[in-house]
């Protein structure tokens, strides 16, 4: 009897030891998860250096180039109900500001801005002179740029930013003209400003509507570019960071949405020509480029996009 109660007593102790070291709930500083619209090659270098300093480990989505951004909201949106990102890193404004509209970001310090590069012409010196080279997007209707223009298909990414902006910026009426002009001229259409860039300067197009960034990228490797001067036709376009509503991770989701914002963080991208700079200069501000009301532009948003199917599409 007696040791039978001995190994009733045992079996108890083991059964309340068990039942007191239950594994613990895992760490929200565990892991964070990014939808990242910045290019990979610039992205996960800071995100292995956010890591690094934190030990908290990033799971990363990203894009192809012929929908980047706009793939990432709708994605987003998706999701609203059941979150699974937990940090949106934007390389434009409108699709954040989008996705704040519609409440995907947390209500309170939700998303913030941070750099900039910008929308450019740019020309082959060797097939253009640049003292030929239009002055505004409107000439490039002109009939002696014919099948001469390259630009990425205008629904996604910063170039669909750019054609809203210059929708407001001109009026709805105007606007329609010029694209329907310029789908009339003949233009190169192409899955991305990067492929943009090079058909420029590979010489199988004149002149490029792109990003800044990538012009750079073609520069660095010889081409013979030029980028015009901004105009009040150009845009401006900021990174941006936004923490999700209801984010699984919000603890990591908070510290990588600081980290990202930093000028340690930013460096490596101004280095490598992803962004112009931190902050816009007083030469650049006084440019006169555009500025959005993006709460119109939003508004408007279904119904250009709409109008921008029915011109453009392939």
């Amino acid at each position: 009897m007696r040791r039978t109660e001995c190994l009733f007593a045992i079996v108890s102790l083991m059964v309340l030891v068990a039942a007191g070291c239950k594994p613990a709930a895992p760490s929200t500083r565990s892991e964070v998860v990014v939808y990242c619209a910045q290019d990979h090659v610039y992205a996960e270098p800071i995100l292995a250096e956010f890591t690094r300093q934190t030990g908290i480990r990033v799971r990363s989505v990203y894009d192809s180039e012929a929908v980047k951004t706009v793939g990432l909201a709708n994605r987003l949106l998706a999701e609203r109900a059941h979150p699974q990102c937990d940090v949106f890193w934007g390389n434009e404004e409108l699709r954040t500001r989008q996705l704040a509209a519609q409440d995907v970001f947390r209500p309170t310090n939700g998303w913030a801005a941070m750099g900039y590069r910008s929308r450019r012409i740019v020309i082959n010196t060797n097939l253009l002179d640049i003292s030929r080279a239009p002055r505004s997007l409107l000439e490039l209707t002109n009939a002696e740029w014919r099948g001469r223009v390259v630009l990425a298909y205008p629904l996604f990414g910063s170039t669909a930013t750019h054609f809203m902006a210059l929708r407001q910026h001109w009026g709805a009426e105007k606007w329609e003209a010029w694209c329907r002009a310029l789908m009339a001229n003949r233009p190169l259409m192409v899955d991305g400003n990067s492929v943009s860039a090079k058909m420029v300067a590979r010489g199988e197009a004149w002149i490029g509507l792109t990003d800044s960034d990538d012009i750079l990228v073609e520069q660095r490797r010889g081409a013979p570019l030029s980028a015009l001067p901004l105009t009040a036709e150009s845009l401006l376009l900021p990174n941006t960071v936004g923490v999700v509503r209801g984010a699984p991770h919000p603890a990591a989701a908070q510290e990588l949405f600081e980290f990202l914002q930093t000028r340690a963080a930013l460096a490596p991208l101004v280095e490598a020509g992803a962004l112009e700079g931190f902050d816009v200069p007083p030469e650049v501000a006084a440019s006169g480029t555009l500025r959005p009301d993006w709460s119109r532009v939003l508004q408007d948003l279904e119904d250009a996009t709409a109008r921008m199917r029915e011109i453009f599409l392939r």
